[in-house]
């Protein structure tokens, strides 16, 4: 049952409970043809509950303190709000046409959606949910990361190919960094320093220096099409994840050879390649499990039989919050 529905994650936070340090975390995964947020206990792995929400669930993101969870209704064009302890929905509010990736400022105090459709981010307060402005961005924007210092926000636009930084003091774009084609997932080191983002039809992770806002690198996954469907059956989002240790950087998928997927690079040394070991063929190459397997490993993620979804592309891959 377990792999069968492990296609069912269409994205996840990790939630550490505020209310309680010594609580188990809680895992909320969006499901797109439910329409509804699936709760896992991530020590247990079992499913707490279900939450129905807007139509078509896609990005979602947690505030600073923990207490709340923000998930982006595509088909609904809104925002809904989860009380993380009591898993009930507080509110929803209109959020721009067609939200997709979503983050929060640094204080918790804004939040940054992306609209696919208008080509455009909406910001609003994170309490009120009112509307505070729009900022124009690239075409078919997908998702937005936020940077470790909160200083900038960047999206990136699938169809324009290109990224947009924008200056949170502000809330204007400041930079357009072009990237290969199809930019979607991306990911910061730890030091904000450089920007790693995964761009699904050139098959390759780019390596963005932050200090001057220019492409350093660029690094071939492998693969002809980097979304594959793993042996569980999962098809794998094209995206960028960090391992617990803050140093190699994962690429999702490297096309439909299973000896050639997923890609892990050395975020210390520019986005160097570094090949993985086939633990059941024991040579070097792909890994075949999952990629959250490898987090689940290092204890920060941990899968469940979940909802159900109509797409198989997520907006990027899981965000964990730090652990108390």
């Amino acid at each position: 049952m377990l792999p069968r529905l492990l296609g069912t994650l269409v994205l996840l936070v990790l939630v550490i409970r505020p209310a309680d340090a010594s609580a188990d975390a809680r895992v909320f995964v969006t499901n797109e043809k439910s329409d509804d947020v699936t709760v896992i206990d991530a020590t247990t792995r079992t499913v707490i509950k279900t939450i129905a929400v807007g139509k078509r669930p896609r990005g979602v993101a947690v505030s600073p303190d923990g207490r709340r969870v923000f998930v982006a209704n595509s088909n609904s064009d809104s925002v809904s709000v989860i009380d993380a302890t009591k898993l009930v929905v507080l509110t929803t509010a209109p959020a721009g046409r067609d939200p997709e990736g979503l983050t929060l400022d640094k204080a918790g105090g804004r939040l940054y959606v992306v609209n696919e459709n208008e080509l455009a981010v909406t910001v609003l307060d994170a309490t009120s949910l009112s509307i505070i402005q729009k900022i124009a961005v690239g075409t078919e924007p997908e998702t937005a990361v936020l940077s470790p210092d909160g200083r900038w926000v960047v999206v990136s636009n699938e169809t324009s190919n290109d990224v947009h930084v924008i200056e949170t003091a502000t809330n204007t774009v400041v930079k357009k960094i072009v990237v290969p084609k199809n930019p979607r997932g991306m990911r910061f080191t730890p030091d904000g320093q450089r920007l790693f983002v995964a761009s699904e039809q050139a098959h390759e992770i780019s390596v963005i220096d932050m200090t001057q806002f220019v492409v350093v690198r660029s690094v071939k996954t492998g693969g002809s099409r980097p979304v594959r469907r793993w042996k569980a059956g999962v098809r794998l989002p094209w995206t960028v994840g960090r391992r617990s240790s803050g140093r190699y950087d994962l690429a999702g998928g490297a096309g439909d050879d299973p000896g050639r997927s997923p890609c892990v690079v050395d975020s210390a040394d520019a986005g160097r390649r570094v090949s993985l070991r086939d633990d059941r063929a024991g040579q070097r190459g792909g890994d075949h499990r999952h990629p959250l397997e490898h987090r689940r490993r290092a204890g920060s993620v941990r899968h469940a039989p979940v909802g159900h979804r109509d797409r198989q592309r997520p907006v990027s891959g899981p965000a964990v919050t730090p652990r108390a």
